[in-house]
């Protein structure tokens, strides 16, 4: 079985921008790439797991998703750095139309996407970490048996003022990196 840090996407990887799927909106947060290159170096698989409800709302279709995670994965090749998988969640239980619109395992904070990669990927999820600015997120890592950390970048200072439920809070993926690799006892090699 294999070790995993699962990160949230947006307000964790990037900087927060509502219903981000444009190329041209895409921005990371400060040492990001960086901190990814560090996970990627100790061994651990790096899997982004992320609500993306504006294609059930019809915002963006689920392709220009896709091309922002592949324009994410050629930013952190600059930086010896890659996600090892991409999952994904395009519905929402009452926004939208069709069958993009109904309750699913998959969203944030049900497990579906973290227990998805763990089959696919042969993930020991109690020992892996999620990493993520929103209560969903926590709750998501934790029904999935994972330990979770919040960061205050995106809308974690806001999750965290309103009891997140985080036994972990950090400023950011750096941090959270510092606390997995240096203090934690994630070894994944």
């Amino acid at each position: 079985m294999r070790k995993a840090v699962f990160l949230d996407r947006d307000g964790t990887i990037n900087v927060e921008k509502d219903y981000l799927y444009r190329i041209e909106d895409f921005e990371f947060i400060p040492g990001v790439p960086e901190a990814i290159a560090r996970l990627n170096k100790a061994g651990c698989l790096v899997v982004v797991v992320t609500n993306q409800s504006g294609v059930a709302r019809g915002y963006f279709p689920l392709e220009d998703v896709e091309k922002l995670h592949t324009h994410i994965q050629a930013q952190l090749s600059h930086f010896g750095a890659r996600i090892d998988r991409f999952y994904i969640c395009p519905h929402h239980p009452t926004a939208g139309t069709g069958k993009l619109r109904r309750e699913c395992d998959c969203r944030k904070g049900a497990p579906g996407l973290l227990l998805q990669a763990a089959g696919e990927l042969g993930i020991d999820l109690a020992a892996s970490y999620m990493v993520g600015d929103k209560s969903a997120d926590l709750e998501a890592g934790h029904r999935a048996g994972c330990r979770s950390i919040l960061v205050r970048t995106g809308y974690g200072v806001e999750t965290e003022m309103t009891g997140g439920g985080a036994l972990n809070v950090v400023d950011d993926l750096p941090a959270a990196v510092n606390l997995v690799l240096d203090e934690g006892d994630l070894e994944c090699q």
